[in-house]
C-alpha cells in the first residue's frame, strides 16, 4: 500500500506522491536561539527526523532543510525581538547569544541522535533574499510601505485561510494589536522598522529595518527547495499565523499553487497538560533530560506517541520505555552471543517477514510510530520465543532475528550506537 500522510491542508489523509518521482523536497521550521533546546524541540525534531529516516528507508531520496531563525522573531507580549531579549538578558552581544545557543542546540540533536539535514540555513544571513522578495510582493501589488514598515495585504489573497481554516472575521481577533497604519487589522509585517538604537538592523529601499519572522522561512524554501515543495513540518502552534503567512507571501509572489503539498504538524508535549515553553517556564532542557535518561530512552517515549498526537511528560512514560529499550538490547545481546556456538543451517523464519511487512504497513499510515515499535517488540518475542524452543539455534536463523531487530530499530533512530556486549560478529 502506499504511504498516506494527513495533511493539514484540507485536514484529511492523503496518498504521498512527491512532485518528483523519487525525490522528497522537506523543509522544517528550526528553533529561535535565544536559549537552551526543550524537550518539546526534541519532540518535533525526532519525530521528523524518523520521517526522513524512513522516507529513505522506502527508497526516497530527500533534501531537507532546517532553519535556524536569529532575528524577527518578536515576543507577542511585548513586540521585543527575543534574540535581543536574550542577549539583554546575558548581557551579550546579540550575535554572541545566537551563536552561544545554535550551537548548543546543535549538539543536544547529535547527543539524541538526529541526523543533522542537508542544510541548516540561518536567517539573518538571507535578509538581502528577503528584502528582494518584499520588493516582488510591492511590485505584485500584495504589499504596501507605510513609515519604513513593509505589510502583506491580506485582502489580495482570497485564499488566506485555508492552512487553519480560519475565517476573515475571526482572523482579526487573532493574534492582532490594532495598529492604524495596516490598511486591515490582518495585514502582517514583512519589514519592520527599526528605531533608533535598534541593535538587530539593516539597510533596505525602506530604511534601516529588519524582516518579519513569516517571510524568513518563504524565502529559505525557496531558496534552498525551490518555488514549490513537498512537505512542510513544524509544531501545530505554527499553523497560524506562520505557516498560514508562508502560504501567502509565498503563492502571491509565485502565482504558483501550492506552495507546500503536504503540511505536517506536531502535537504538544505537555507537563501536567500544559504546553512546555520557555514563555511559561515549565519546561525540560534537553541538556537536563540527558543527565537522567540515555538519549535512545527519550527517543523511545517520543515515538511511542503518534507524531500528531499530544504528549505528556511523565516518569512512568520514560521508565517503561527504559525497559522496552532494555529488553530490545538484551534480545540482540543474546542473539549475537550464540551466533559463534549455532549449528550451520538455518532460514528468515516467517515472523521476520511478517514483522516487516506489519512495520512498513505502520509507517505506511502516516508514519505511526507507536504500532511500528509494537513491531519491532512482537520481533523480539518471537526471536526469544525461538532462543527458548531450540537446545542449538541455527545460524543462519539467529543472524536473521539480529539484522532484522537491529534494521527497523534504526529505521526510527534507535541504537545507532548499539554494539553487543561481545563482539565479533558483524552485523
Amino acid at each position: 500500500m502506499p504511504i498516506k500522510v494527513f495533511n493539514t491542508l484540507g485536514r484529511k489523509l492523503e496518498i504521498f506522491q512527491p512532485l518528483q518521482r523519487d525525490l522528497v523536497k522537506m523543509y522544517v521550521c528550526g528553533p529561535t536561539v535565544q536559549d537552551v533546546a526543550h524537550l518539546g524541540h526534541a519532540r518535533t525534531y525526532i519525530a521528523f527526523d524518523a520521517i526522513v529516516r524512513f522516507l529513505e528507508y522506502y527508497g526516497y531520496r530527500v533534501f531537507y532543510v532546517r532553519n535556524i531563525t536569529d532575528v524577527g522573531h518578536l515576543r507577542e507580549e511585548t513586540g521585543e525581538d527575543r534574540v535581543i531579549e536574550g542577549a539583554r538578558r546575558e548581557k551579550l552581544q546579540p550575535m554572541e547569544l545566537v551563536d552561544k545557543y545554535m550551537f548548543s542546540f546543535f549538539q543536544d540533536m547529535d547527543a539524541l541522535g538526529i541526523r543533522r539535514p542537508n542544510i541548516q540555513p540561518r536567517a539573518s544571513m538571507h535578509i538581502l533574499d528577503m528584502i528582494e522578495m518584499i520588493k516582488g510582493l510591492i511590485e505584485k501589488g500584495h504589499a504596501y510601505v507605510v513609515d519604513g514598515n513593509v505589510y502583506f495585504d491580506v485582502s489580495t489573497f482570497p485564499d488566506y485561510g485555508k492552512l487553519s481554516g480560519i475565517k476573515y472575521e475571526d482572523l482579526i481577533k487573532h493574534r492582532i494589536e490594532p495598529d492604524p497604519r495596516k490598511r486591515n487589522p490582518a495585514d502582517f509585517a514583512l519589514w519592520k522598522k527599526a528605531e533608533r538604537g535598534y541593535l538587530l538592523k539593516w539597510n533596505s529601499p525602506w530604511g534601516e529595518g529588519f524582516p518579519g519572522w513569516h517571510i524568513e522561512c518563504c524565502v529559505m524554501v525557496m531558496k534552498y527547495l525551490g518555488e514549490q515543495i513537498d512537505i512542510h513540518g513544524g509544531g501545530q502552534e505554527l499553523i497560524l499565523p506562520h505557516h498560514e503567512n508562508e502560504i501567502a507571501q509565498a503563492e502571491a509572489y509565485t502565482g504558483k499553487k501550492p506552495f507546500v503539498k503536504y503540511w505536517l504538524h506536531t502535537g504538544f508535549l505537555t507537563i501536567n497538560g500544559e504546553k512546555m515553553s520557555k514563555s511559561l517556564g515549565n519546561f525540560i532542557s534537553i541538556k537536563d533530560a540527558l543527565k537522567k535518561y540515555e538519549a535512545d530512552v527519550i527517543r523511545m517515549f517520543i515515538l511511542s506517541a503518534h507524531y500528531r498526537s499530544q504528549i505528556d511528560y511523565n516518569e512512568e512514560s520514560l521508565r517503561q520505555a527504559e525497559i522496552n529499550l532494555t529488553r530490545i538490547r538484551e534480545t540482540l545481546d543474546k542473539l549475537h552471543e550464540l551466533i559463534e556456538e549455532a549449528k550451520p543451517g538455518g532460514k528468515s523464519p516467517p515472523e521476520i517477514e511478517n514483522a516487516r511487512k506489519s512495520f512498513i504497513e505502520a509507517m505506511e499510515d502516516d508514519f505511526n510510530t507507536p504500532r511500528a515499535l509494537a513491531e519491532i517488540r512482537r520481533l523480539v518475542r518471537a526471536a526469544n520465543s525461538y532462543l527458548t524452543t531450540q537446545s542449538r539455534p541455527e545460524v543462519e536463523t539467529l543472524k536473521a532475528y539480529y539484522n532484522e531487530i537491529l534494521e527497523l530499530s534504526r529505521t526510527l533512530g534507535l541504537l545507532q550506537d548499539y554494539m553487543p556486549k561481545k563482539s565479533g560478529y558483524p552485523a
